[in-house]
């Protein structure tokens, strides 16, 4: 099971840098790759708005 970024996301980048695979790209929302996410919550622990769940 991989995360996702739902629309509340601010695109603020806190998350990116969080990723330890690289996962994590930026946009107007940003969006995770689920074949690379591994699924350890680094990035919805950092999100100020909580728009990182698990899918």
């Amino acid at each position: 099971m991989s995360h996702v970024i739902s629309n509340e996301c601010i695109a603020c980048g806190s998350c990116q840098p969080e990723c330890p695979v690289d996962a994590i790209s930026e946009g107007d929302i940003y969006k995770i790759d689920p074949n690379k996410c591994t699924d350890c919550g680094a990035c919805a622990a950092v999100c100020p708005v909580s728009a990182i769940s698990q899918k």
